[in-house]
């Protein structure tokens, strides 16, 4: 790459804090008060009418920018019976395309907010912005934009520019195929993609995510009676369909240590994502387990941080995150359950089919039911996890440049443990393509939990990163 254009950090900065305070920061305010949850935490999504809010919230902001672009589109684009997605096509000099990610639609309230704190409640305390969708991932759509205005205010040259913003990410984006192939002469084959829906180790450097894990949700059922009975009658003669639910799980996971017992669920760890996992150990010391609110005595899973970093990046972990069967235990009677559901959240190494993994979790655990019980073993979900390509050398420049000019440290690599099925698709689809995967979820920001924040230093630093980056990106490799 040449030395490329050169980009003023004072006037950047002189620029953008102004841009994102009296420009984005209201905006951002108003679309979390909009509880526009992903479809699969509303099904009457569109009758509802809070992603369409959101949606013309965006679009709207969007479009009063696009006056400084000559020739710049915005269409929201609708297939039958999907949500939507905003399109915003900006021109651009030269022959190649940098396609830009975000999404629009949230997760559910969880309980435990913060007194004065609530999903669809903002609240500005100092740096940070408390909400529902602010991190992940409402700021995407303003700091992409913010960051081709930058370079606008510049007269510094950019590739054309698709900005894509979906309504699906939270459920496993199942309508992005559609509209992946529904838009392909809009998006033609992207050179670079830039996606802003990831996290970062903390919020004094530029973290770069190397891998996404992938993931298999699945309801394991065990029924052992058409209806409950008398537990002092049936218990020691029936047996419980609890403890044979515990059986199951065993088959799929070491109780003791946590770890997934089939080789087949696990895969090779390359070299180069070891040695990054050591420089972000390093990096974050502590902070790898001391950002979760541990209770009581509760202790990591393992001492050594490189090992916490793989366990969360690259190797299969299990979550079981509901039951269903089980009374509360205020209104629970001497009853033997006929039943008992789990719903199963199964983390998968980047580089392992997800499909083929749904398929041999299914087989392990209704083979040979134990004690005869009628087990059930339903795949809802099956995503397929993700592996960045090789940084070209340019690209690898200029994410150090920008890092040390906006946060003045140099950049960190690291997996991150969550899926975002838009970049296993991508990948799939456009292997010629470089790819920038950040984010601004830090520590405590805590994306689908409570307290949620949006930590505004780190989103306008991302905005100038994205400005190098397209800068450099134009200029070309030496």
């Amino acid at each position: 790459m040449s030395a490329g254009p050169v980009i003023d950090p004072a006037k950047l900065a002189r620029f953008l804090d102004p841009f994102w305070q009296d420009a984005i920061l209201p905006v951002l305010i108003d679309y979390i008060r909009i509880p526009n949850k992903s479809p699969a935490f509303d099904r009457d999504w569109a009758a509802h009418g809070h992603m369409e809010d959101a949606v013309k919230l965006l679009a709207g902001w969007a479009r009063a920018q696009l006056a400084a672009f000559p020739g710049a589109t915005l269409a929201v684009v609708r297939l039958s019976g999907r949500t939507p997605v905003i399109v915003i096509d900006i021109p651009g000099s030269g022959e190649e395309t940098v396609l830009l990610y975000g999404h629009l639609d949230k997760q559910p309230e969880m309980a435990g907010w913060a007194e004065g704190l609530g999903p669809w409640t903002p609240v500005l305390k100092g740096e940070k912005l408390y909400g529902r969708g602010g991190a992940d991932d409402g700021y995407a759509l303003f700091a992409a934009l913010a960051a081709l205005l930058a370079l606008r205010e510049q007269q510094i040259a950019h590739a054309r520019a698709v900005i894509l913003i979906e309504a699906c990410e939270e459920s496993g984006s199942y309508d992005l195929p559609y509209y992946v192939d529904h838009l392909a002469p809009v998006l033609g084959r992207p050179a670079l993609v830039v996606c802003l829906d990831s996290g970062c180790g903390n919020y004094d450097q530029l973290w770069l995510t190397t891998s996404l894990r992938g993931l298999v949700s699945a309801n394991l059922g065990v029924r052992v009676l058409e209806e409950g009975v008398h537990s002092g009658d049936a218990s020691g003669v029936v047996p419980s369909s609890f403890r044979l639910l515990r059986q199951l799980l065993s088959r799929l996971e070491d109780e003791a240590t946590g770890a997934i017992r089939p080789a087949d669920l696990h895969a090779q760890i390359p070299a180069e994502r070891i040695a990054q996992a050591r420089l972000a150990a390093t990096a974050l010391g502590r902070d790898i387990f001391a950002k979760f609110p541990f209770a009581g005595g509760t202790r990591p899973m393992a001492d050594d941080l490189v090992e916490l970093v793989l366990n969360r990046t690259w190797r299969p972990q299990l979550a079981v995150i509901g039951i269903d069967g089980l009374p509360a235990p205020g209104s629970a009677g001497n009853v033997l359950l006929p039943y008992t559901t789990a719903k199963l959240s199964l983390r998968l190494p980047p580089t392992l089919d997800a499909a083929r993994a749904g398929a041999e979790l299914a087989a392990l655990l209704t083979a040979a039911p134990p004690e005869g019980a009628q087990v059930s073993c339903e795949v809802k979900d099956a995503a397929t996890g993700w592996n960045a390509p090789a940084l070209a050398p340019w690209l690898e420049r200029s994410l150090a440049r920008a890092s040390a000019a906006s946060f003045g440290r140099p950049p960190a690599y690291m997996g991150e443990g969550g899926s975002i099925p838009f970049m296993a698709m991508l990948g799939a689809k456009f292997p010629q393509a470089q790819f920038v995967v950040t984010g601004v979820l830090g520590p405590h920001s805590n994306a689908h939990g409570p307290n949620e924040f949006l930590h505004l230093p780190t989103a306008k630093r991302v905005s100038a990163v994205i400005a190098q980056v397209l800068a450099d990106h134009r200029a070309g490799p030496a």
